[in-house]
């Protein structure tokens, strides 16, 4: 598999080199560390899309209120991995993201997931709906995968 193949639709792809400590006691990537390198890659995607600056200034930013992982392939140390980031899904007080984790080494998707982020305003203390800029930058991004 090459990784233009795999990832072409994500638009935000970030490199994370797997570190020796990500790996637990039978050698592989330990599951947990998974969800580390999907924030990784999330926060990245938000701040190209401008969120997180518009959350410092409003006081309203992105909370994640799900997330799953599924383990197709392990990971070990060394290797380099491409984890794409998408949002798939858009609606008014949410938005789904899908990752994809792709090995240097193995040349194969090890890892899916996805997240469901929701907008929280930290001053009202209560779940925001997404402003309508950003409902149509996203399906922006969604609409050119």
């Amino acid at each position: 598999m090459k990784l233009n193949e795999v990832l072409d639709d994500f638009p935000v792809i970030t490199e994370i080199p797997v570190a020796w400590g990500d790996m637990d006691a039978l050698q592989h990537v330990n599951n947990v560390v998974y969800f580390r390198y999907f924030e990784t890659a999330r926060i990245n995607y938000l701040h190209q899309c401008g969120l997180l600056e518009e959350a410092k200034a409003s006081g309203i930013g992105p909370v994640v209120s799900h997330t799953e992982c599924f383990y197709k392939a392990p990971v070990t140390y060394p290797d380099t991995l491409q984890v794409g980031a998408r949002v798939s899904e858009v609606r008014a007080d949410r938005f789904i993201m899908e990752y994809k984790v792709f090995s240097s080494t193995t040349k194969r998707v090890t890892t899916t997931g996805t997240a469901t982020v929701v907008l929280f305003d930290f001053t009202a203390q209560r779940k925001a709906n997404l402003p309508a800029a950003l409902i149509q930058k996203l399906e922006q991004d969604n609409a050119t995968e």
